[in-house]
């Protein structure tokens, strides 16, 4: 089977795990977690990381950070895994979905119109004029390693008060080329940022995630909420309700050595997307997705478009006949404003998520994957 994107352990993984081993130093203490923060921090550009379980614990923390909660909503792209929608949810607070443009990502435009003409600003908040609840927040998604185009949102951003939590799960390493915010990298532009170490991500601890943040104070009580917000070890004195969010020492050595090997498996990424872009604009009625120009992309899941009318077969259709040659693809994230439990919350003028849902689908893009699996994907495209 050619999987979709698996982990590539080609380095230093099985030495640093077997050392924590070895040293009995396997759970939720050991030297490994805070070497893996301040490397994570000092690659990004982010003055503090704070590691924890999973990319979903960290949105979760984020958002309460900033006392996002009751009453509040949060502004977020219906065309994104589930986890940050949740982590809104798990806030007591309530999502606005927006639109996504041809990259996937968060529509700008439609964001900064329905801020401008939806909402009204008074006693330094924003308020949704239709429910006259708080926008305290709101979570763009970096959506395959593309980067939302963020400069064109932050001043207004900053003039309504609206924080901005990125969710950069999918998009470590994904770094700004131009603009206001060159050379910069997805996860540090806004107040907070969040990571997955997901075992299918570029780099992975098994499972894990990461906080980043410029503000010693969010960082500092960041780490106090994931370890159970303890105040006294000795006593376990706990003033504050806390969660069991940490990493383990075992996943930030696993998570360390594939750090190491990032360079690699961003070279491996950028062969297989100009694969994938030379051989899909041969065959008629497909075509690799764009990616936007002003950012260097990590590339982690290569889009394919398909014109229904040209190709003669729906996207369900491709993946199943790919199946059939043991190739796992899938199509692109299911809007959440159509989930079940999220039909009743507000969406704001979606239309090009549903153009994309119909027409689009994740090809393998591991960086182990082989020049063979690559040609042979393309021949049962071509088929």
């Amino acid at each position: 089977m050619i999987h979709l994107s698996v982990p590539n352990l080609c380095g230093n993984e099985l030495k640093y795990v077997k050392k924590c081993i070895k040293t009995e130093w396997i759970s939720t203490a050991g030297h490994y977690i805070a070497i893996f923060e301040k490397k994570i921090a000092s690659y990004l550009g982010s003055k503090y990381a704070v590691a924890c379980i999973n990319g979903t614990s960290a949105l979760q923390v984020a958002l309460r950070l900033l006392k996002v909660g009751r009453g509040d909503e949060v502004i977020v792209p219906t065309i994104t895994f589930i986890a940050p929608v949740n982590s809104i949810i798990y806030n007591n607070a309530k999502p606005i979905f927006m639109d996504c443009d041809n990259y996937y990502n968060l529509d700008i435009n439609k964001t900064i119109q329905f801020i401008k003409t939806e909402t009204v600003f008074k006693g330094n908040y924003t308020f949704n004029k239709k429910t006259g609840n708080r926008i305290p927040a709101i979570l763009p998604v970096h959506l395959w390693g593309n980067a939302v185009d963020l400069e064109r949102l932050i001043t207004l951003c900053k003039k309504r008060n609206i924080t901005i939590v990125e969710d950069a799960a999918e998009s470590f390493g994904t770094k700004y080329t131009r603009g206001k915010l060159k050379n910069k990298f997805t996860g540090t532009i806004g107040k907070l940022g969040c990571l997955s170490f997901n075992g299918n991500k570029i780099i992975t601890t098994g499972g894990g995630g990461m906080i980043l943040t410029n503000d010693k104070k969010l960082a500092k009580e960041a780490k106090y909420l994931v370890s159970q917000a303890k105040d006294n070890s000795l006593r376990y004195i706990h003033n504050d309700v806390g969660y069991n969010f940490r990493l383990t020492n075992m996943q930030a050595a696993l998570g360390l050595a594939q750090l190491e090997n990032y360079k690699k498996f961003k070279k491996k990424k950028n062969q297989i997307h100009k694969f994938y872009k030379s051989k899909i604009s041969k065959i008629k009625g497909l075509e690799l997705a764009s990616l936007p120009d002003y950012s260097d992309n990590n590339k982690w899941l290569n889009i394919m478009k398909i014109n229904t009318k040209i190709y003669k077969m729906e996207v369900l259709a491709v993946i199943k006949k790919l199946k059939k040659k043991d190739v796992e693809t899938r199509p692109i994230w299911y809007p959440n404003h159509l989930q079940k439990k999220f039909k009743t919350y507000q969406k704001y003028k979606i239309n090009n998520a549903i153009k994309l849902l119909h027409s689009s689908l994740c090809l393998p893009s591991s960086t182990n994957i082989k020049i063979s699996e690559l040609k042979k994907i393309i021949k049962i495209l071509n088929a």
